[in-house]
């Protein structure tokens, strides 16, 4: 199965400035042809995922720091969160969260 993804960059401000489609291009052709972050809002509403603010408040308990990066991706039929985090030791986190559920699925420390 195909794994699908798109960056949900922190830099919403310039996105919703310059609109979607000109910072990204068209996303991944999914099955109903959407944008993907259209896609990622829907899923949102039907309750299918956790929005990005509860996902960060889950995280933020177990690893403190600054989320540099969030993307969400479409692993063999569910949605999976992948976060970048700069802890505040320096060092960069990287955490894997079921979307559904907010449960961590992997986390790596990069050096």
């Amino acid at each position: 199965m195909q794994t699908h993804h798109f960056r949900l960059i922190l830099g919403l401000p310039l996105l919703l400035a310059t609109g979607w489609s000109a910072a990204y291009g068209r996303a991944h052709d999914w099955e109903d042809d959407d944008h993907s972050h259209d896609r990622a809002r829907r899923a949102t509403e039907r309750g299918e995922i956790l929005n990005l603010s509860e996902v960060y408040t889950r995280v933020a308990a177990q690893v403190p720091g600054r989320v540099l990066e969030a993307e969400l991706e479409r692993e063999h039929g569910r949605w999976v969160y992948e976060l970048k985090i700069l802890d505040p030791r320096g060092r960069l986190q990287e955490i894997e969260l079921d979307a559904r559920t907010g449960a961590i699925l992997d986390h790596e420390e990069k050096e």
